[in-house]
């Protein structure tokens, strides 16, 4: 209950029922690409003053290399869940989405856990970016394939240059390198940098994320439109993948032994998908899906229920299993 007393989350609440209501409500797109940078740009800066006072150690390997695990695994088993009712463009464009992750999803979930004094590693928003841009790259190279059997003209050699230019653009995107600049700098300047930083990074931040979380509840009501007319299983998907790949990542950090905020973002990160990051490449790489397929998947329902609900749940779940 305490989180529909959130200022953000009640924003977002308002967000959705204006866009429900058609209102004409609507933030300039450069002002809620500012925010976005924004969010990541204080994101980084806090991780980083966080691994300036920590260190690097064994934990942060182990959670790094679990984020990497579950950004392979999960793409790979939703492609072959989704294949069985789908054809291959659609089952690999969602399971991208959904392999991949919602930078505000995790920045939210950070939020809530400073709210509850729950300690995690600041380390945490690297294996964000690390589990960006795998599971892209299996849906480019699966839909290549899938080309390719249509088609005995498509030579490897374009295969192998589709795949590179998007490995270069998932390591070259702008809001990733922001955030691990950032990070950098974070670690870099240390006790000082924060002291300097904070009415910017900390101050702030709370107020700038009820404002993007307010844009983000316009386009998510605006949305889910998008999935009239779509199969039964993208509905279920929306809702039950996030839960199975929360307690996918549950299992994974108990088993290594992972503290109970770091295994509460990791959940929250398996459970989110994105809608920005690959809906971008999706557009160009992958034209034989329709974008409303998964934007109104990622950003009408699952995007909703985490935000919402499923951050409380993960973090209730996490508490009694750890």
């Amino acid at each position: 209950m305490t989180n529909f007393l959130d200022p953000a989350i009640l924003f977002f609440l308002f967000g959705a029922f204006a866009g429900a209501v058609k209102s004409n409500l609507e933030i300039p797109s450069q002002i809620s690409r500012f925010l976005s940078l924004y969010l990541l740009m204080a994101l980084g800066l806090k991780g980083g003053f966080a691994l300036h006072k920590s260190g690097f150690t064994s934990e942060i390997g182990f959670s790094l290399g679990l984020a990497i695990f579950l950004a392979i695994i999960i793409p790979i088993f939703g492609y072959w869940l989704l294949r069985r009712s789908l054809n291959t463009f659609d089952a690999a464009a969602i399971a991208a989405t959904y392999g991949s992750v919602s930078a505000v999803t995790f920045i939210t979930a950070t939020q809530y856990l400073d709210q509850f004094k729950i300690e995690y590693g600041g380390h945490m928003a690297a294996a964000m970016a690390l589990m960006e841009s795998p599971a892209i790259i299996l849906a480019i190279i699966l839909a290549n394939k899938a080309r390719a059997a249509h088609s005995r003209d498509l030579k490897i050699k374009q295969e192998a240059t589709s795949v590179s230019k998007i490995l270069h653009e998932s390591f070259t995107d702008g809001a990733q390198l922001l955030l691990l600049g950032s990070m950098l700098v974070g670690l870099v300047s240390g006790d000082a940098g924060q002291q300097l930083m904070a009415p910017f990074s900390i101050d702030l931040f709370k107020g700038m994320l009820a404002f993007f979380l307010l844009d983000m509840g316009l386009m998510a009501a605006r949305n889910f439109g998008g999935l009239k007319g779509k199969p039964p299983i993208t509905v279920l998907y929306a809702i039950g993948s996030p839960l199975f790949h929360a307690l996918l990542a549950l299992l994974l950090c108990k088993l290594i032994g992972l503290p109970l905020g770091n295994t509460i973002l990791l959940m929250v990160l398996a459970s989110s998908a994105s809608y920005i990051a690959v809906p971008a490449v999706l557009r160009h790489a992958m034209p034989e899906v329709n974008p409303a397929l998964y934007m109104g998947m990622s950003l009408g329902i699952t995007f909703p229920f985490n935000i919402i609900l499923g951050i409380p749940i993960y973090t209730i779940i996490a508490k009694y299993f750890m």
